[in-house]
C-alpha cells in the first residue's frame, strides 16, 4: 500500500486544503476508483465509509458534511472513495449501472478492496464497519449494504435510492424523478438475492428532503418497504419522536433494538442536512447541496451506529474564520454566473445525477448569525430553501445535460 501526503492527485484536487491522504496500490479495482482515507491520532478501531455525491470530491463533501472533525473527536477512521471522469462524466458513483452493482464486480468491488486494505492495515473491528453516502452515493451505499451485508453493521442513505431501482441510465431517471414503486417483498427478495448472506442485516438510516426535486422524496419510503422488508418488519414505524424540531421514525425488532431510522425534512431541497457552528452537536459547512437546516445528519447518523457513546478522543478544535473560509471555499466553488455547463467536473459543485432534467444547485440556506435563535435560525434556511426549490424547477425547464455514460 502506498499513500499520498494531502489527498487526492494533483490535478483533480480541488481548491484549499485537504485532511485526507490518497492510498494507491490497495489492490484488485476493476470500478477505477480513487482510494483516499483519513486515520485520527489514537484510531479506535471503527471505521466510516463515506461516498460523495455527484461531481463532488472525497475531500469537499468530507469538509462540507464534517466527518473528519467528527472522526477526531470520537476517533473513527474514514475511507473515502472517490469517483474518476473517466467512468462518468460527473464524477457520479454507478449505482444504476448492472457491471458495476453487483457482488465481485466494478465499483462495489473496489470499495470492497478498499475497506479489506484499511482493516488490513489499521487493525479495523469487523463488527464497526459503517458507510453512508449523498445521492449517487446514497444510491452506491444502497448498492452496499445489499452486495456485500456481511461487512456492514450499518449504513446510513442520503437522498438516495433502493438497491436495483435502476440498472440503466433511462431506469435511473426514471426512478429519480417519478419513483419506481415495488411491494415491500420484491424489493426485500432484491436484497436478499444480491449475495449469500441470510442475516443478520445491517441496520439503516434514511434521510431525504421534503422538496427533492433531483430524487423524489418517495424514493425514501420504496428504501424503508425495502429495508423493513428485510428485517422481517411491517412498514408502520414502532413510534416517532422529534429530534432537534424534525420528526424521526423508529423501527425496532423483537428485543427492542432499534434497526430503522429515517428523517424527512420538511421544505429541504436535495443535499445533506447541516447543523453548521461549533456546538457539540453541530458539524459542516453549508454549500451547493449541503443544507443549512438546524440539524446535522453526520453527527445523528454517527449516534444512530453507537460511535459517539465513548468518551470523545479528543476536544474538538474551535474553527477560526480562516479555516471557515477556507473551507467555505472549498465546498462552495461554482462556475460565473451565466456561464454554459461543460462535461468537464466542476469539483466541489454539487450537480446531482445523470441526464435530462438535472436540477441545477440549490443555495444553502443561512447559518444562524449573532443574536438569533436556532428557531430563527432554521426558519430563515427554510424559506431559503423553498426560494432555492422554486428557482431549481424554473430552471430545471430551461436547462438539459447529456446522457451519462463509461467512456
Amino acid at each position: 500500500m502506498r499513500t499520498i501526503p494531502g489527498g487526492v492527485a494533483p490535478r483533480e484536487r480541488p481548491p484549499g486544503p485537504t485532511r485526507l491522504q490518497e492510498v494507491t496500490d490497495f489492490g484488485a479495482n476493476p470500478g477505477n476508483l480513487r482510494m483516499c482515507t483519513y486515520v485520527p491520532r489514537n484510531p479506535q478501531r471503527a471505521l466510516v465509509v463515506v461516498l460523495h455525491g455527484c461531481t463532488q470530491t472525497a475531500a469537499s463533501y468530507d469538509l462540507g458534511a464534517g466527518w473528519s472533525t467528527l472522526a477526531d473527536r470520537y476517533g473513527f477512521m474514514l475511507l473515502l472513495p472517490e469517483q474518476r471522469a473517466e467512468n462518468n462524466p460527473k464524477t457520479c458513483f454507478n449505482w444504476f449501472r448492472e457491471n458495476d452493482i453487483t457482488r465481485g464486480q466494478g465499483e462495489a468491488a473496489s470499495i470492497r478492496q478498499m475497506i479489506t486494505t484499511m482493516a488490513i492495515e489499521h487493525d479495523v473491528d469487523p463488527r464497526r464497519v459503517f458507510i453512508t453516502g449523498l445521492s449517487a452515493g446514497g444510491g452506491m451505499t444502497a448498492v452496499m449494504l445489499a452486495t456485500y451485508p456481511e461487512v456492514f453493521a450499518a449504513g446510513a442513505i442520503i437522498a438516495g435510492l433502493p438497491y436495483r431501482s435502476a440498472t440503466s441510465t433511462r431506469q435511473a431517471l426514471e426512478s429519480m424523478f417519478r419513483v419506481r414503486v415495488r411491494t415491500p417483498r420484491e424489493w426485500g427478495d432484491l436484497v436478499r438475492a444480491a449475495s449469500p448472506h441470510a442475516g443478520p442485516w445491517p441496520r439503516v438510516s434514511v434521510w431525504h428532503g421534503g422538496a427533492d426535486t433531483v430524487v423524489k422524496p418517495k424514493n425514501a419510503e420504496e428504501l424503508l418497504k425495502q429495508w423493513t422488508d428485510v428485517h422481517g418488519l411491517g412498514t408502520q414505524a414502532t413510534r416517532t419522536e422529534t429530534v432537534d424540531g424534525y420528526p424521526r421514525h423508529v423501527w425496532t425488532d423483537a428485543s427492542g433494538e432499534v434497526v430503522i431510522e429515517s428523517y424527512i425534512i420538511p421544505l429541504m431541497p436535495h443535499g445533506t442536512p447541516l447543523a453548521s457552528g461549533d456546538g457539540d452537536e453541530s458539524y459542516g459547512v453549508p454549500g451547493e447541496y449541503l443544507i443549512e437546516v438546524g440539524i446535522s445528519s453526520s453527527y445523528h447518523i454517527a449516534c444512530f451506529w453507537g460511535l459517539t457513546e465513548k468518551r470523545p478522543a479528543a476536544s474538538r478544535p474551535r474553527r477560526t474564520a480562516e479555516s471557515s473560509a477556507a473551507t467555505q471555499r472549498v465546498v462552495e466553488a461554482r462556475p460565473a454566473k451565466g456561464s454554459e455547463p461543460t462535461p468537464a467536473p466542476v469539483r466541489a459543485e454539487v450537480i446531482e445525477q445523470p441526464g435530462p432534467g438535472d436540477v441545477p444547485p440549490p443555495r444553502a440556506g443561512r447559518s444562524e448569525g449573532p443574536g438569533e435563535s436556532a428557531g430563527a435560525g432554521r426558519d430563515k434556511a427554510r424559506k431559503s430553501g423553498v426560494s432555492a426549490f422554486v428557482e431549481g424547477a424554473i430552471k430545471r425547464a430551461l436547462e438539459a445535460a447529456g446522457m451519462m455514460k463509461r467512456r
